[in-house]
C-alpha cells in the first residue's frame, strides 16, 4: 500500500517522509495560531514540488483545516471583519494571480516576503499605522491579502497582520483568521480551476495530505489553552517574521 502512495503522490519513500512531517508540524501550528498551514507548506516544500502544484495541495489542507476549526470561528469571529477582508481578497486575489504569470516567480515571491516582514517589525515595535483602523483599511487589507495570495499563496500571513493590529481578545483574533480562511479558500477554488491548478497529481497529494494535516491541527488546538493567550501575538509575529525571512533565505540562495 506505501509503495501504492508513493506511486500516486509521485514521490519517492524520504521524500513523502518530508513531505508528511512538514504537513503535521503546519497543521499543528494552524490549529494553534488559526494561519500560517500554506506559508508553512510553501516554505518548506518548494524544493520538491513546484509552487504552482503545491497550491493546490494546500487548498485541500485548508478547506480540511478550515472545517474542523469553523464551528468555534462562527461563534467568536466579528463577523463585520471577516466580511471586509474577505470582499477585499476576492478582488485582490485575480490581480495577484495575473502578476504572477507575468512576472517571474522570484520577483513576485520577493515583494510579498518584504511586505509581510516590514508589517510584521512595525507591529513588533508597536507601530501601528491609524488607517488600518478604518473602513478602508480594512478592505484594503483584504485587497494586499488577496493579492499575496495570488502572487505566493501568503494571504492568510497578511490578514494575520491586519487582525493582530487590533485591540481584541486572542480567541476572537483566531477565530476571525479561522473564519477568513475557509471563506476565502470557498471562493479561491473557482480561481484555481480557470488557472488549470486543479490537475490529478496535486488532487491526489492534497486528499492523502489530509489526515497528518488534521491530526497536527487538532494537536495544535490542545495547545491553544487561556493560560497562553498572553503569548499568542508575539509568537503569531514573531512566526510570520521567521517564515518570511526562511523564504527570503532561500530566494537568496537559489535553493
Amino acid at each position: 500500500m506505501f509503495n501504492d502512495l508513493l506511486t500516486l503522490t509521485h514521490l519517492s519513500g524520504p521524500q513523502f517522509a518530508v513531505v508528511l512531517g512538514a504537513v503535521f508540524f503546519a497543521g499543528m501550528v494552524r490549529g494553534f495560531s488559526g494561519f500560517a498551514l500554506s506559508a508553512l507548506v510553501m516554505a518548506s516544500l518548494t524544493a520538491m514540488i513546484p509552487p504552482f502544484e503545491l497550491i493546490a495541495v494546500c487548498w485541500f489542507l485548508e478547506f480540511s483545516a478550515g472545517l474542523l476549526m469553523v464551528r468555534g470561528g462562527i461563534a467568536e469571529a466579528d463577523g463585520s471583519i471577516v466580511k471586509g477582508l474577505v470582499i477585499g481578497s476576492v478582488i485582490g486575489a485575480p490581480v495577484g494571480l495575473y502578476f504572477t504569470s507575468v512576472l517571474p516567480i522570484e520577483t513576485s515571491k520577493l515583494i510579498a516576503l518584504v511586505v509581510i516582514i516590514s508589517l510584521a517589525a512595525l507591529q513588533l515595535a508597536r507601530i501601528r499605522p491609524r488607517f488600518l483602523a478604518t473602513q478602508s483599511g480594512l478592505y484594503a487589507s483584504g485587497l494586499t491579502a488577496g493579492i499575496a495570495t495570488g502572487l505566493a499563496s501568503v494571504g492568510g500571513m497578511v490578514v494575520a497582520l491586519y487582525v493582530l493590529a487590533r485591540d481584541a481578545p486572542a480567541r476572537v483574533i483566531r477565530a476571525s483568521l479561522v473564519m477568513f480562511l475557509f471563506a476565502s479558500n470557498l471562493i479561491g477554488l473557482v480561481y484555481m480551476i480557470l488557472y488549470g491548478m486543479m490537475n490529478q497529481t496535486s488532487v491526489t497529494r492534497g486528499l492523502v495530505l489530509i489526515v497528518p494535516c488534521l491530526l497536527g491541527v487538532m494537536v495544535g488546538q490542545r495547545i491553544f489553552r487561556p493560560s497562553l493567550e498572553k503569548y499568542y501575538k508575539p509568537f503569531c509575529l514573531v512566526l510570520l517574521m521567521v517564515l518570511a525571512g526562511a523564504g527570503l533565505v532561500r530566494l537568496g540562495t537559489g535553493s
